[in-house]
């Protein structure tokens, strides 16, 4: 009776244990930096171009983390910070230091972890620093110690260099241009993630990494359009092989002239087999339609889209002042763009076709609108504080016409012009969304014309146009690739040397 009694006990105590040890969550730190940066912009970046976030407001900025999402409770989450800004210049050094090292302070502050989501962007340029990425990772694989898993997640504009490829465990990209599926692709970076720890698996045992000499913009690899569509679309049925985890097809940054600039695929899995064929598939199908690879909508000079414009009868007819883009990490402050329109004879008086300009910063300006208010006169200059390359400030003089301040640190105002409305800001900034326009009684979907600086229409403007085309502009994120003074990237590289032959797509297994 007491052996039987001691044996249920035992028993029992050891159910107990393995029920407590299954039952224990793992450990998942979450850290990252998020910036793409021209380095033929004369712009820096600063500290403050950078909105950090942290702790529980870094946990809830992620939908599929926040209470009572199912991932949410699969894990035990140490938030540390992911910085993000607005595309731009080279970072300073000291910015990077600074940034960097906030981040590894909070993970040594509630180190040791299971495992860590590391979300970048995959394009930072730090002044006299190659790879920041790369570096980065470094760093962070000696603060969370080298058990730890790492998944990276990262936007298909990026760059994954070997350095990069070789301290990350689990490594995807978005898949969609626009990056409407940025958050989907969040998400499995951290299921796969969480998928490793709870199997037991770890590590897959085989990762593979393949550079493609191929350097090109967003504007000629979206994913609406061919061969762009089918080519990302191939993506997921490759990863439900069986042995294969997940794979991607970096498009790379084309605006940096650093040697890691180029396109990259990556698979892993456990299957050593698979994931080589695997990744050795999409670099051939990459190679084998860069010939078909072309802008997203229609391209001409700035006249030549203006023409188109004015003489058609749809409305809203959009054109993408594409040289200067801030969102793809032009300056945003190229004024040439508009000091073109101001010179049109079509747009002198008020009662012609309206055009919507978005847009210009100058904080100067802003401020003398604001003092003179709403409907009187205001006369100044905006733009070029950054790069004045290509035009000097614009000089404008017209009719205040809204004064937005919901925003304390950049304020925007609009001055009317003859028929030409130009939303001249505090600090540059992207417009994205039609509320960028409304909160100025500006309805895009009635205006004539509307230029913007931006590349492919992000989806609510898409959305909304009756017509589009993309101006072949100035600034720091020029589209004329062949023409941009290239001096570190590797060559040969397609399309800068077209008649290059055939590279080594071999397969190299990052161990």
């Amino acid at each position: 009776m007491k052996l039987r009694l001691s044996v249920l006990i035992v028993f029992f105590l050891t159910g107990v244990v393995s029920f407590s040890f299954a039952q224990k969550k793992p450990r998942i730190a979450i850290a990252g930096i998020a910036i793409e940066c021209s380095t033929f912009s004369p712009a820096r970046t600063g500290e403050d171009a950078f909105r950090k976030r942290a702790g529980d407001a870094l946990l809830e900025s992620y939908p599929f983390l926040r209470k009572g999402a199912p991932v949410r409770d699969k894990a035990e989450w140490f938030p540390a910070m992911v910085a993000s800004a607005t595309p731009g210049g080279a970072l300073t050094i000291e910015t990077y230091e600074s940034l960097t090292g906030q981040i590894l302070d909070l993970l040594r502050a509630n180190a040791p972890y299971d495992a860590l989501f590391f979300d970048i962007h995959g394009a930072m340029s730090v002044v006299g620093l190659d790879d920041p990425e790369g570096d980065f990772i470094i760093k962070v694989r000696e603060a969370v110690g080298k058990d730890a898993l790492i998944s990276t997640c990262m936007d298909l504009h990026g760059n994954v260099t070997w350095r990069l490829a070789e301290n990350t465990d689990l490594i995807t990209c978005y898949r969609l241009a626009p990056h409407e599926d940025s958050m989907d692709s969040r998400e499995r970076a951290v299921v796969n993630l969480i998928d490793r720890l709870e199997s037991g698996k770890g590590r897959p045992a085989c990762k593979a990494w393949i550079p493609i000499p191929i350097l090109l913009p967003g504007e000629q690899t979206s994913t609406r359009v061919e061969p762009g569509k089918s080519l990302y679309a191939s993506i997921d049925p490759a990863t439900k092989q069986e042995g294969v985890t997940d794979a991607g097809i970096w498009i790379g940054y084309a605006w940096a002239d650093e040697p890691r600039n180029h396109a990259v695929v990556m698979a892993y899995g456990d299957d050593r087999d698979m994931v080589v064929r695997t990744a050795e598939y999409l670099a051939h199908h990459f190679w084998s339609v860069r010939h078909q690879f072309a802008f997203v909508a229609p391209t001409a000079t700035l006249d030549e889209c203006l023409e188109k414009a004015i003489a058609s009868t749809k409305k809203p007819y959009f054109i993408s002042d594409m040289g200067d883009n801030p969102t793809a990490g032009g300056a945003g402050d190229v004024t040439w763009t508009i000091t073109e329109l101001l010179k049109r004879p079509e747009f002198a008086s008020s009662g012609g076709k309206t055009l919507v300009y978005a847009s210009i910063p100058g904080p100067e300006f802003v401020a003398k609108a604001i003092k003179a208010g709403l409907g009187n006169q205001v006369e100044g200059t905006a733009g070029a504080a950054v790069d004045n390359r290509y035009a000097p400030p614009v000089k404008l003089q017209g009719t205040v016409t809204s004064i937005c301040l919901d925003n304390p640190a950049n304020k925007e105002v609009v001055v009317k012009t003859g028929s030409i409305y130009v939303i001249v800001t505090e600090k540059r900034k992207g417009f994205h969304y039609v509320k960028d326009f409304t909160r100025h009684n500006i309805y895009p979907a009635e205006a004539d014309i509307v230029v913007v600086k931006i590349g492919y229409l992000v989806p609510e403007l898409y959305d909304i146009q009756a017509d589009w085309m993309m101006a072949l502009t100035l600034g720091g994120v020029n589209q004329d690739l062949p023409g941009l003074p290239y001096k570190r990237i590797n060559r040969p590289m397609f399309p800068l040397d077209k008649d290059m032959p055939m590279p080594d797509l071999t397969a190299k297994i990052v161990e």
